[in-house]
């Protein structure tokens, strides 16, 4: 849960940016629907997302142990400023319940590839839960990936994350025989 991770060698070959024009930055919009607002993330949601990731629970699968408000701050600030590698974008958006509701979790897209490969991740807090949540903010990232013109998306999934698999599975991703650090591969192709 640190640093987005990388999917350059899990996607497709990279291919160099083209030109020095940079991608527009998905985390920069706002995304809104099926009940959830996601938020671009801002170093100023870490005071409010502390309590979201509070819960021991979550670091079974994912690593790490909760986050005290200065270090998460820390953290958004470096996802902010972005990855040293020139041809990977990081972005990444607080999940909000509904309009003006609690934060509930965040989601993730790292592309590489010159924009041509996603990679998802999402993280809910326990008390949201079973909800759909993951499903239905995971879904609106991908649309808007996919507004962009990713090719493939992936997603790395702990083997037997029952929930995790579920969320991939209703996003149309598969599961592939590729493990990377002990996690399975699941990929979409959109377009080849």
């Amino acid at each position: 849960m640190g640093t987005p991770t990388s999917c350059a060698s899990r996607c497709s070959p990279r291919t160099p940016r083209p030109g020095p024009e940079p991608v527009a930055e998905p985390a920069r919009v706002l995304l809104v629907g099926d009940g959830l607002r996601l938020e671009p993330l801002r170093t100023d949601h870490a005071a409010a997302m502390v309590p979201v990731l509070a819960d021991h629970a979550l670091y079974d699968v994912i690593g790490g142990v909760p986050p005290t408000v200065e270090e998460l701050t820390e953290r958004y600030a470096r996802q902010l400023r972005g990855p040293e590698d020139p041809d990977e974008e990081w972005h990444t958006w607080v999940v909000r319940d509904g309009e003006d509701g609690p934060l509930v979790g965040f989601v993730q897209a790292t592309l590489t590839g010159a924009g041509s490969c996603a990679e998802l991740a999402w993280v809910v807090g326990t008390p949201w839960q079973g909800r759909g949540v993951a499903r239905r903010a995971a879904a609106l990232v991908l649309d808007e990936v996919r507004r962009r013109g990713v090719a493939t998306v992936v997603a790395h999934v702990a083997p037997g994350h029952r929930p995790s698999e579920r969320v991939a599975a209703a996003l149309g991703l598969a599961p592939t025989p590729v493990e990377v650090d002990g996690e399975v591969r699941w990929e979409l192709r959109l377009r080849s």
